[in-house]
């Protein structure tokens, strides 16, 4: 068998990737995000601690035992990552999404460090995601997709939020190219956007 490492504790973005069945431009957006702690070595490589590495696989079979979709089971459709602390929300969306008149399959995260994680899982289609959430929220999220060299530079991105577009300036505003959406959602208006960015991929269906 192949040693993974000189150091056992240590990996390389790369070793980390195939541990996690992700690629390495996942772990890098991982690693920019802070979702998986690292360094780099002299010579400018990232190095993981296979700690982090093994906490971050424990976590994504939590999610899994409770009933967290897995993403190799997702069917044709658009794919849809909704970012999102209230549960009650979470049920409406999931409710309301079901009922349009093309297929979306539709991914749940509580906050933004699940976000990201699910994001390198699945590569969706589009991000629809509220600002405050515990930990990571969704303003962190959003920056940290939008980095230059983080390979989601295409990713449709959407806000709902409570927060009035004055507010959202104060706490530093949105990244170009992001929809927003006022809470209480308008879903006929959301399920047009949806529909519009996506067409051509919807005829292929």
């Amino acid at each position: 068998m192949r040693k993974i490492s000189a150091n056992e504790d240590v990996m390389t973005t790369r070793e980390a990737g195939e541990t996690l069945g992700v690629a390495v431009r996942t772990i890098q957006l991982w690693v920019e995000a802070g979702v998986l702690p690292a360094w780099r070595t002299a010579g400018g490589h990232r190095r993981i601690s296979r700690s982090a590495v093994e906490k971050l696989m424990a976590e994504r079979q939590h999610d899994l035992s409770a009933g967290q979709e897995p993403v190799e089971d997702l069917l044709p459709g658009i794919r849809m990552l909704l970012v999102e602390d209230d549960a009650l929300l979470l049920r409406l969306f999931k409710g309301v999404v079901a009922t349009w008149n093309f297929p979306v399959d539709l991914v749940t995260a509580t906050n933004g460090f699940e976000g990201l994680v699910r994001i390198g899982e699945m590569r969706p289609d589009v991000v629809i995601s509220d600002l405050l959430m515990p930990g990571m929220d969704g303003f962190e999220m959003l920056r940290a997709l939008k980095k230059s060299g983080s390979g989601f530079a295409s990713l449709k991105l959407m806000v709902v939020s409570a927060l009035s577009a004055e507010e959202i300036a104060e706490r530093g505003g949105l990244p170009d190219g992001v929809s927003c959406f006022q809470k209480p959602v308008n879903f006929t208006k959301l399920e047009s956007l949806v529909h519009k960015y996506f067409t051509e991929k919807l005829q292929r269906l």
